[in-house]
């Protein structure tokens, strides 16, 4: 059973940085693919960046540039630094991991940009 534990979100100003992380129960070198999805109020969630067995990585325009994801296979821990954050990034974030069978998802963390 994978369950996905997101940490890491908080209250920043714009320009800020913050450091994402998700945490599985079981080793993430066997997952297909894991990502982070994000949803605004009152809007649906959408996909923010994904990071793939073999480390390929791939980001949302809205983010390219400014997030980076990557993963520790040995602390069984995917990463996003998110940096020059701006108030449209305020989101909940999801942690998604698709393990090439199931899917799962996390509880979410909060991420808000205001000045």
């Amino acid at each position: 059973q994978v369950q996905p534990v997101e940490s890491g979100g908080g209250s920043v100003q714009p320009g800020g940085s913050l450091r994402l992380s998700c945490k599985t129960s079981t080793s993430t070198r066997s997952f297909n693919i894991m990502s982070w999805y994000r949803q605004a109020p009152g809007k649906q969630r959408e996909w923010v960046t994904s990071i793939q067995k073999d480390g390929l990585t791939a980001y949302a325009d809205s983010v390219k540039g400014r997030f980076t994801i990557s993963r520790d296979d040995a602390r069984n821990t995917m990463f996003t630094q998110m940096n020059s954050l701006k108030p449209e990034d305020t989101a909940v974030y999801y942690c998604h991991v698709f393990t090439g069978v199931r899917h799962y998802w996390g509880q979410g963390t909060q991420v808000t940009v205001s000045s």
